[in-house]
């Protein structure tokens, strides 16, 4: 659903050795905390692919059938929350390295260039291919530009299409509304953040500022989702920032973490020897993740629907979803850049490719799904899953593999040129 985040460089200082041990081979002992992650794109190609099968079964009517596999298949939007704690994990993480003193503090302004450009030429090209196809009568439409292209239009509460998640061909694009708002309001989150973890003297001090400031920020999703449950527009307001604070949280929760087991002082630390825990245990990790997905699809979770409010329903929602991708993510946020399991399973090739054009998977799978059904000439909520899925998910991955490379790959090339320019002085 996202786009993958791209985090700057951090500042390191000497890393505490062990007698005997090499520097080289303590830093590789350490959860990574910059560079580029194959696991973590592995990662996204799986979130991509379940909120793909999600919406193709969807559109073919399979979730509506009695049984088991309609009920696991349903939940196939637990690739948003998983989504959003990469998100969290990721863009936060210069940040939490600059709250305990491994880095400066990224500047906002070349943060924000980065990740409009990361997240907005592919999407303007979908808004333009999706107005074309199914929304003709609204191309001299002003404000139907105005509020597709800045990403705005979840905050209207009557759209002309009549539902909160969008015109026709970009139903998936509410999430992608969150994670921008997620993006523009991280700075001054972090700099909160921030300044009240340095009341603290010393490095763990800090860093359990930072882990409860993070709790709280959390907590206010079950605070909103609550708060929302008498309301009439629950439906409109579930699809903003506050309800999904907590999956976001998640990732940030782990990103300190992360920071704390390199900043550790000492040969060797509980943190750190936490961390290699959870990285070890990447087994049992994945299987209660699993655990709790099954879980999620029980009745307990209410219809299918994430931004449906009912309290109680929807509070269990948040939560299950949560503890699903905190313990999706946590082993390989946690682990070693080279842990062999991770990089071999989520690493892989295939794994990497899918996850570089995840955002692109993301962008283009309800185009494919709609021209696909016309051209079939299949009703609303019909087909046939066996014929319906490959082909739509093989069409998607293509058309998302042409997309990544014509539009996202030559923006990101702009956006590194533009800020590697030298600045000259007045």
């Amino acid at each position: 659903m996202t786009a993958p985040a791209q985090p700057a460089q951090p500042v390191r200082p000497g890393l505490p050795v062990q007698p005997g041990l090499p520097a080289q081979a303590a830093a590789a002992r350490l959860p990574a905390i910059s560079g580029h992650q194959a696991a973590l794109d592995g990662l996204r190609a799986v979130a991509a692919l379940a909120v793909l099968v999600f919406h193709i079964a969807a559109s073919t009517g399979y979730l509506t059938r009695p049984g088991g596999v309609a009920a696991l298949l349903s939940r196939g939007e637990i690739g948003v929350p998983i989504f959003f704690t990469l998100s969290g994990l990721l863009l936060y993480r210069p940040w939490a390295a600059a709250a305990l003193g491994l880095r400066r503090p990224p500047g906002t302004g070349p943060y924000l260039w980065k990740r409009a450009l990361r997240l907005l030429p592919a999407y303007w090209l979908l808004v333009v291919v999706s107005t074309l196809l199914y929304s003709r009568d609204h191309l001299a439409d002003v404000w139907h530009w105005v509020q597709t292209l800045t990403l705005t239009y979840n905050y209207d509460p009557h759209p002309w299409w009549n539902d909160h998640l969008g015109p026709k061909g970009m139903g998936q694009i509410w999430s992608l509304t969150v994670e921008a708002a997620f993006y523009v309001t991280l700075p001054p989150t972090a700099f909160v953040l921030g300044r009240w973890a340095v009341r603290a003297a010393d490095l763990g001090g800090r860093a359990r500022r930072l882990l409860y400031g993070i709790g709280a920020y959390s907590a206010l999703a079950a605070v909103y989702v609550a708060a929302l449950s008498p309301s009439a527009d629950r439906e409109f307001l579930g699809n903003w920032l506050p309800r999904y604070l907590a999956w976001f949280g998640v990732g940030m929760a782990l990103a300190v973490l992360s920071v704390w087991a390199n900043a550790e002082p000492g040969p060797d630390g509980p943190v750190r020897r936490f961390c290699r825990t959870v990285a070890g245990s990447w087994g049992l990790c994945w299987t209660a993740a699993g655990l709790f997905y099954c879980v999620a699809s029980t009745p307990i979770t209410g219809l299918s629907r994430l931004y449906e409010v009912n309290v109680w329903t929807s509070e269990l929602q948040l939560v299950l979803y949560g503890l699903v991708a905190a313990f999706l993510v946590a082993p390989v946020a946690l682990a070693p850049a080279a842990h062999p399991v991770t990089r071999l399973v989520l690493g892989n090739r295939a794994m990497a490719f899918l996850g570089k054009i995840s955002y692109s998977i993301f962008l283009w799978q309800f185009v494919v799904i709609f021209v696909w059904f016309d051209v079939t000439g299949h009703p609303p909520f019909t087909g046939t899953l066996l014929i319906d899925l490959p082909v739509c998910a093989a069409l998607t991955i293509a058309l998302a593999a042409l997309s990544h490379r014509l539009v996202e790959e030559p923006a990101r090339r702009l956006g590194t040129r533009v800020l590697s320019r030298p600045r000259t002085r007045a």
